[in-house]
C-alpha cells in the first residue's frame, strides 16, 4: 500500500468490520474507535468518522451500546470542547432507539459532553437537541429528553428557561406513562438547577401533578422526588408541600408506593425538622411497620435503626419499640431477617437500660429463630451490643444461645459463629474464653463439613495471634497434636493444615520442638493424601526454622517421600526439596516442572 493510501486504511477497516455479519467483529471495531480517531486525526474524525457513525446506527443493541459509551469520552479526539457539538447528532439518534440500556447510555454520554461544553455552544447546539427530543413523535425520544434538562437549563437565557420549564411540564403530563416515569425520576436533578422562586411555583406544581398520577409506577418515582425536593426547600416550605404528600403516600393503595415511602422516610425527617417528624412522620412510619404487605414491612424494618437515630430515645421507646417487638415474631422470615440485620444498631441509640430491659429479649428470640439468616444477622453484629451493656451481661444473657448455635444443624450458621469467635474472644478475655469457648474451637476441627474444619484451623491461628504464643502453647498446641492420631484421614489432614497455619505465629523454637517432630512422624502415614500434604507443610516450614534443622530433619524426610510409590507424593516432595535448594543456592534454581494432573485437582479437602 502506498504512503498516500495509508491514512485511509483505518477508516476502511472500520467500514469493513462495521458491515461484517459477525457481531463480534462489529463490536470490536466500535471499541477501537479511539484508536481509529487518533490515526485519522481530529479534522478527519469530525468530517468523516462522526458522520459515518451517525448514518450507521441501525445495528444490534450491543453494538449501539458500545457506540454510545465510546462517544461519551470522544471530546479529545474531535479537537476539544470547542468541537464537542459534532458528537451530538449520533448520540441524539441513539436516544431514540427502542432498547432502554442504549438510550440510558446515550443520555449519560450527552450529559458528560454537555457538562464540558461552553455556554454559547450549549445554547446553539445542546438546547435545540433537548427541544427536538422533547417534541419527538416516538415516546423513546421524549423519555431520553427528560434526563438532559438539568444540563441544558443553567446556560439558557431567561426566555429559554421559561420555555424549558414549560416543556418539562408537558412531559410530566405526557400520554405515555414511560415518559411521565422518566420525568418523575429526573425531577430532582432538574429542580436542583431551577431558581428558588420558580422552584416553589413551577416545580412544585409539576410535583403535585405527578403525585396524583393514576399509574403507581409514576407515583412511586415521585416518592424519590420527595426526598430530593425536601433538601432544596426551606423547612417551612417542606412541611407545607412535601409532608402532606408523603403522609398520603404512606397510605397509598399501591404497596409499591408504600414500599418506596418506607425506604425514603428517614431522609425526610431531617428536612422537615423534629416537631413535624414527631407529629406526622412517626405515625406514618408506625403504619408502614405494621403494613399488610410483607415487602413494605421488610423495607420499613431495614430502616428502623436509621429512623431511631433521628428521634430521641423516649420517642423510639414509646412508638418504635412496640413495633419492633411485633416484627421479631413476624410471620415472614424475610421481615425477621431484615430486622435482625439492623436491630443491634438500636442498642447505642436507646442506651444501656432500655437495651437490657427491652432489646435483649428480642435479641434472644431472634438468636433462636428457625430461619438461619435471622440467626446469622444477629451473630454478626454482637459487638454493637457489647459496647452498650458490657461483656459480663452479654455473656450471661446471649452467650448460652451462641454456644447452642455453635452446634447448629446448618453449617453456614456454625461457620458464622467460627468467624465471630476471634472478635468475641478479644472482648471476653482469656479467662472467660478458656472456660466457655475453648472446647468448641477444638470440636470444630472434627466437623463433618470441610469448610467448617478449614475455618476452625484459621480460627486457631487468629486466636494464637490474639492471645500470644505462650497461651497457644498451653491451650491449643497440645490438644491439636493429640488429634493427629485420629483414625479418619480427613481429620488428620485438617490437623496438618492447622500446624502449617500455627507455625508462623508460634515461632521457630516451638515449631522445631513441638510441631516439626509430629509432622515428620506423620510422613509415614499409609494414606498418600496425608503424605503429600506432609510435603506441603514441610515446604511451608522451611522459611520458619533454621538452616541446620532444614538439612538435618526436613530434607531427609522429603528425600524419603520423593521415593514414594505415589506420583503425587513424589511430585510435592520434589517441589519442597527444590525450595530448599533454591533457598541455599539461589543461582542453582531449576525451572519448575508441570504437576501431574491428579496433583492439580487435589486440595486440602
Amino acid at each position: 500500500m502506498s504512503m498516500v493510501d495509508e491514512p485511509l486504511y483505518p477508516i476502511a477497516v472500520l467500514i469493513d468490520e462495521l458491515k461484517n455479519d459477525d457481531i463480534q467483529l462489529r463490536l470490536n471495531s466500535i471499541r477501537r474507535l479511539s484508536t481509529i480517531a487518533r490515526a485519522l486525526g481530529e479534522e478527519r474524525t469530525r468530517k468523516e468518522l462522526i458522520p459515518f457513525l451517525s448514518e450507521n446506527n441501525d445495528d444490534d443493541d450491543e453494538v449501539l451500546l458500545a457506540m454510545a459509551e465510546e462517544l461519551g469520552v470522544f471530546i479529545p479526539y474531535v479537537g476539544g470542547v470547542e468541537h464537542g457539538h459534532v458528537l451530538l447528532p449520533p448520540l441524539e439518534t441513539l436516544c431514540t432507539v427502542e432498547e432502554t440500556c442504549v438510550r440510558d447510555k446515550a443520555v449519560e454520554s450527552l450529559c458528560r459532553i454537555g457538562s464540558q461544553m461552553r455556554e454559547s455552544d450549549l445554547v446553539d447546539w445542546f438546547i435545540p437537541l433537548v427541544k427536538r427530543l422533547s417534541a419527538g413523535e416516538w415516546f423513546t425520544a421524549r423519555v431520553s429528553a427528560c434526563g438532559l434538562f438539568h444540563i441544558a437549563y443553567p446556560s439558557a437565557s431567561d426566555m429559554l428557561k421559561t420555555e424549558l420549564r414549560s416543556i418539562y411540564t408537558q412531559l410530566c403530563q405526557d400520554d405515555m406513562p414511560m415518559v411521565r416515569r422518566s420525568a418523575a425520576s429526573n425531577l430532582g436533578k432538574f429542580a436542583a438547577t431551577v431558581e428558588p422562586a420558580h422552584l416553589k411555583t413551577d416545580i412544585m406544581s409539576i410535583f403535585e401533578d405527578l403525585t396524583q398520577d393514576d399509574q403507581d409506577s409514576v407515583r412511586l418515582l415521585a416518592v424519590e422526588g420527595c426526598a430530593a425536593l425536601g433538601k432544596l426547600l426551606e423547612p417551612q416550605d417542606c412541611v407545607a408541600h412535601i409532608l402532606p404528600v408523603i403522609v398520603n403516600f404512606s397510605q397509598d393503595k399501591s404497596w409499591r408506593v408504600r414500599y418506596m415511602v418506607a425506604n425514603q422516610l428517614y431522609e425526610l425527617c431531617e428536612a422537615v425538622g423534629p416537631e413535624p417528624t414527631r407529629t406526622d412522620l412517626v405515625p406514618a412510619y408506625v403504619r408502614l411497620l405494621r403494613d399488610n404487605e410483607a415487602e413494605v414491612r421488610i423495607a420499613a424494618a431495614g430502616k428502623v435503626t436509621k429512623f431511631c437515630r433521628i428521634l430521641n430515645p423516649e420517642l423510639s421507646i414509646q412508638h418504635i419499640l412496640p413495633c419492633v417487638k411485633e416484627l421479631s415474631s413476624d410471620s415472614s422470615q424475610h421481615v425477621r431477617s431484615a430486622l435482625a440485620s439492623v436491630i443491634m444498631g438500636m442498642a447505642p441509640v436507646l442506651g444501656k437500660d432500655a437495651t437490657i430491659e427491652q432489646l435483649l429479649p428480642i435479641f434472644l428470640s431472634l438468636l433462636k429463630d428457625e430461619f438461619p439468616d435471622v440467626r446469622l444477622n444477629i451473630i454478626s453484629k454482637l459487638d454493637q451490643v457489647n459496647q452498650v451493656i458490657g461483656i459480663d451481661l452479654l455473656s450471661q444473657s446471649l452467650l448460652p444461645a451462641i454456644v447452642e448455635l455453635a452446634e447448629d444443624r446448618h453449617w453456614r450458621v456454625r461457620l458464622a459463629i467460627i468467624e465471630y469467635i476471634p472478635l468475641l474472644a478479644s472482648q471476653l478475655g482469656v479467662g472467660f474464653f478458656d472456660d466457655k469457648l475453648g472446647g468448641l474451637c477444638m470440636q470444630w476441627l472434627q466437623d463433618k463439613v470441610y469448610s467448617i474444619r478449614d475455618a476452625a484451623a484459621n480460627n486457631l491461628k487468629r486466636l494464637a495471634e490474639e492471645f500470644g504464643p505462650e497461651w497457644a502453647m498451653q491451650h491449643i498446641i497440645p490438644q491439636v497434636l493429640e488429634m493427629i492420631n485420629n483414625p479418619h484421614y480427613l481429620y488428620r489432614m485438617t490437623i496438618l493444615r492447622a500446624v502449617s497455619l500455627l507455625a508462623p505465629v508460634m515461632g521457630p523454637e516451638i515449631t522445631c520442638s513441638k510441631l516439626l517432630p509430629v509432622v515428620v512422624n506423620v510422613s509415614k502415614d499409609r494414606v498418600p493424601n496425608i503424605k503429600f500434604n506432609v510435603a506441603k507443610v514441610l515446604q511451608s516450614l522451611i522459611p520458619i526454622v533454621d538452616q541446620p534443622v532444614v538439612e538435618k530433619t526436613i530434607r531427609p524426610c522429603l528425600v524419603e517421600l520423593s521415593e514414594d510409590p505415589d506420583v503425587d507424593v513424589r511430585f510435592f516432595a520434589s517441589q519442597a526439596i527444590q525450595s530448599i535448594d533454591n533457598l541455599s543456592c539461589p543461582h542453582l534454581a531449576q525451572p519448575k516442572f508441570r504437576a501431574p494432573f491428579f496433583s492439580l485437582i487435589l486440595c486440602w479437602q
